[in-house]
């Protein structure tokens, strides 16, 4: 089933890189990435309130709070850095490059987290990579 979740939130993500690029023609990058931290701070309140969650919040830890926090902040300055590269460059060059993540998350799972990598994500991490350097430098840019 995690897979087929994980295709949902790639779809998603390719949809929201098209309408921010979109949205980003006439507004401020970071304007734009404002107004979608509302919407996304209603919604997921929203979830969390209409899951019955919200008791707990009281429960997590102090250690947890920390690393939410500082994953908080990075994925704000993350955002914000994708957002204006959107603005300066095509979705079509951009996006396959801040994905370089994917190979980030592989390498820090590895090292922080102890997970094993085995030949096979190596080779797609690689693949993913080559793939996205070869988007970003060598594609033409319709402009």
């Amino acid at each position: 089933m995690w897979i087929l979740f994980a295709l949902l939130a790639a779809l998603t993500s390719a949809i929201v890189v098209t309408l921010s690029k979109a949205a980003i023609k006439n507004v401020d990058s970071s304007l734009v990435f404002a107004i979608q931290g509302i919407f996304i701070l209603i919604i997921s309140w929203g979830v969390v309130t209409f899951q019955g969650n919200l008791s707990h919040v009281t429960q997590i830890e102090r250690r947890t709070w920390l690393f939410l926090g500082i994953a908080g902040v990075l994925t704000c300055i993350s955002s914000l850095l994708a957002f204006y590269a959107l603005k300066l460059g095509d979705a079509s060059r951009v996006s396959p490059l801040e994905r370089l993540s994917l190979v980030f998350a592989i390498l820090f799972a590895a090292i922080f987290l102890k997970e094993r990598v085995d030949w096979p994500i190596i080779l797609g991490g690689l693949l993913m990579a080559g793939g996205a350097i070869i988007i970003a430098v060598y594609g033409q840019s319709a402009k």
